[in-house]
């Protein structure tokens, strides 16, 4: 259940605010950007607030660069939403809050459900509530390219989902292609919904493993890739950090469909999640890789 809260800001009022005059129009121009609208989206819990300063201010340029979106906060708090709303006026942002209810089993303990439910209403309210054509799912404690929703819009055509890749909080190597950079077509919205699954072991599969396993048996065109620049942060000050780059042989096929899809079937098989065990355990192995590498070329040097 969710209910929205504030009045959305007048587009009109705010995009005369903000824009300059000589604003760009376009960073890119190859895809038909006309009348095409996004809507961004991101759950917001106090807990993980620590860049969120950061990310709001990353959303007012983003939305500067691509005037036909609004921003989406979906939160559980209650005494949380007035201040979101307060920040969404403040930073300029065309925008609303969205208050949902958590529901998940009686055993449950993981925040994994917050995230997840926040999702789900963000995707319900632009079925219901809007005309948008795309979703750009993010989250809060990450700064993005400025051009990252038109330069997402380029890499979708001729698929129904692109995501970009992103450094992981808990690892120096291994990179996430889950919902915190994806942007999705109200065609696919309409086939899939953000869940998650607490199995009573206590392993988990995330909101980001159940949208790629739905995607897939709903038979969308998926892309993944490493498109934007993006920084993930660990916490107030520390960062993880990716630029846009081509995915080697390794990462091709160990993003592949039919790679993924039997992991994903296996992890739910076993409740446990298998597939994102063994993703930390390549990159580890090929950060190790990397390391022994740097350190045999130094030694060379020295010689």
């Amino acid at each position: 259940m969710e209910r929205i809260l504030g009045k959305r800001l007048e587009p009109e009022r705010i995009i005369n605010s903000i824009i300059p005059d000589n604003a760009e129009s376009s960073s890119h121009g190859h895809y038909p950007d006309r009348g095409i609208h996004v809507l961004v989206g991101s759950p917001t819990y106090r807990g993980g607030a620590y860049a969120l300063h950061r990310f709001l201010e990353n959303q007012r340029e983003i939305q500067r660069r691509f005037p036909n979106s609004e921003l989406i906060l979906a939160t559980a708090e209650h005494d949380f939403a007035p201040e979101l709303e307060s920040l969404l006026a403040s930073c300029g942002i065309i925008g609303r809050v969205v208050l949902y209810e958590v529901v998940k089993p009686p055993y449950a303990r993981r925040i994994i459900w917050n995230v997840a439910c926040g999702r789900e209403s963000i995707r319900r309210y632009m079925l219901s509530q809007t005309d948008a054509d795309y979703l750009l799912s993010l989250d809060h404690d990450m700064v993005y390219d400025p051009n990252v929703t038109r330069t997402l819009l380029e890499e979708v055509q001729g698929y129904d989902v692109v995501h970009s890749g992103y450094r992981l909080r808990w690892s120096d190597h291994a990179i996430g292609m889950g919902a915190g950079c994806a942007l999705i077509s109200r065609g696919a919205l309409e086939k899939i919904a953000f869940r998650c699954f607490e199995f009573r072991n206590g392993d988990i599969m995330d909101d980001g493993l159940t949208l790629e396993l739905d995607l897939i048996r709903s038979g969308c065109r998926v892309k993944k890739g490493v498109f934007a620049g993006i920084d993930h942060y660990i916490d107030a000050e520390r960062v993880r950090s990716i630029e846009p780059q081509p995915l080697g042989l390794f990462r091709r096929i160990s993003t592949s469909r039919p790679f993924r899809y039997a992991l994903l079937r296996l992890s739910l098989l076993l409740r446990r999640d298998i597939s994102s065990r063994l993703h930390f355990a390549l990159f580890g192995l090929l950060g190790f890789k990397r390391r022994i590498t740097r350190v045999r070329i130094s030694a060379q040097s020295g010689d």
